[in-house]
């Protein structure tokens, strides 16, 4: 599944659009990254924990995606868009939503 966040594919003209397909993974912060976090903050750096939590719920959504195109029968993804909403009461979750359109390429 080719996946793209620009409207075509370049030496692959689209024959079928097949509709707009998405994925959506939260992850929700835990203590031990929030405390690690905060020192983080203080001492400068990055926050290795909170990358790897973010880069895993990126791909998990993007993976959604690629199965929901998938089951219509779309070989490839164009158009993705990627956002980031922070949730809950004390805002200690995050989600990411990813959206395309499903497409049939040559």
């Amino acid at each position: 599944m080719e996946l793209s966040t620009t409207p075509t594919l370049e030496g692959r003209p689209i024959r079928k659009y097949l509709g707009v397909v998405t994925g959506e993974a939260i992850i929700g912060a835990n203590i031990f990254k929030d405390m690690f976090a905060s020192i983080r903050n203080i001492v400068g750096g990055r926050a290795g924990a909170y990358e790897r939590s973010l880069t895993d719920a990126r791909q998990l959504a993007m993976d959604e995606m690629a199965e929901q195109a998938a089951r219509l029968g779309a070989n490839a993804v164009v158009g993705i868009d990627i956002d980031y909403e922070v949730l809950g009461a004390d805002n200690g979750m995050l989600m990411v939503c990813v959206s395309g359109t499903a497409v049939v390429t040559a």
